[in-house]
This record gives C-alpha cells, sequence and structure tokens, in this order.
C-alpha cells in the first residue's frame, strides 16, 4: 500500500486541488489519511479505483442517437 500526496492525486485524477476537496466534501472521492500535524496523504489504489470507476461509468452509458 502506497500513500501519496495531494500534487501525485492532482498529476494522476487531473483534478484541481479545490476539486479535490469538493468531491471529498460531496463525499464522492476518497478520503485523505491525516499523517500528522497538516500532513494529509491518500492511498494511492483507492485513487486508481476512483479513475477506473469513471472509466466504467463512461464505457456503459449508451450513447444517444441522433435524430435526423
Amino acid at each position: 500500500m502506497k500513500l501519496i500526496r495531494i500534487a501525485k492525486v492532482s498529476e494522476l485524477t487531473s483534478l484541481a486541488r479545490a476539486t479535490i476537496y469538493k468531491y471529498i466534501n460531496e463525499g464522492v472521492f476518497p478520503k485523505q489519511v491525516k499523517l500528522g500535524g497538516n500532513c494529509v496523504a491518500w492511498v494511492e489504489e483507492e485513487i486508481l479505483e476512483w479513475i477506473a470507476e469513471k472509466i466504467a461509468q463512461r464505457d456503459s452509458q449508451v450513447p444517444e442517437l441522433e435524430s435526423a
């Protein structure tokens, strides 16, 4: 299990720091692990699973047919 900091989370997800914290508050993104003081990190596997879920959601959507 590997812990990663906010810069790596942002890099992996292409989300801004503010968006990451917004999604956490909305309950739609993995919560951070407090390491002490002001230091937090995320479980890398949880972030990768979140990304995989987003891809699966995209792939399971039925494309809308354009009407002529």
